[in-house]
């Protein structure tokens, strides 16, 4: 079922190239996922598994994210990531951060609806405009009805993996496995100690 805000959308049958690195042999449904979505567009399936770790997986290039339970995709979803000059971060992540509410004291007190934070500097998933192509300060935008589903969905501490390059549709990329080791706790003080140093930290509004 591909959504959109405001109800339901048809879209057409597209090649497998969306296939994240994620994605097991059999995804539980392999026609699902195979369609275009356009701008605001997504597909949110959770019933396709019952148990697993949640984790994500965000393709800059097509700009999409991939939701996964265990080894099943469970939702696909367009997104809006980092323009040139604020590009998003790649790499591994965990949930660092969630709250429903939420406001950016680095841009204007811009509300941040459904924030799941992945890193202390500032990067996180919320709710916000999609025009089809990166326009974010470097956090990853979804369309409001994923971004709910989603956070009720996810847990602290689980991974997302950031991958690609905004424009660029690597097929290496989407046949590859790039999973990495999530973050250990070491890791996540030396980037919070990191952001702290350089001013950029604050846990309460940023």
């Amino acid at each position: 079922m591909v959504m959109a805000a405001g109800g339901l959308a048809i879209a057409p049958a597209q090649a497998d190239d969306a296939t994240a690195p994620y994605m097991a042999a059999d995804d539980g449904a392999p026609s699902l996922f195979d369609v275009e979505l356009k701008p605001g567009e997504f597909i949110w399936e959770p019933e396709l598994a019952a148990d697993g770790e949640v984790h994500a997986y965000v393709d800059l290039g097509r700009q999409l994210v991939h939701v996964y339970r265990g080894d099943t995709r469970i939702g696909m979803s367009t997104i809006s990531s980092g323009m040139p000059g604020h590009e998003t971060p790649t790499g591994t992540f965990e949930i660092l951060q969630k709250r429903v509410e939420h406001y950016s004291n680095l841009y204007n007190n811009a509300p941040m609806p459904y924030m799941q934070r992945l890193t202390w500097d500032g990067i996180a998933f919320h709710v916000g405009k999609l025009p089809g192509e990166p326009a974010s300060h470097g956090c990853i935008r979804l369309p409001r009805e994923f971004a709910m589903a989603f956070f009720d969905t996810t847990s602290m501490g689980g991974v997302v993996e950031i991958a690609g390059l905004a424009g660029v549709e690597d097929p290496q990329l989407a046949a590859g496995d790039f999973r990495e080791a999530p973050l250990t706790p070491e890791a996540q003080t030396a980037e919070l100690n990191r952001a702290a140093a350089n001013g950029e930290l604050d846990i309460d509004e940023l």
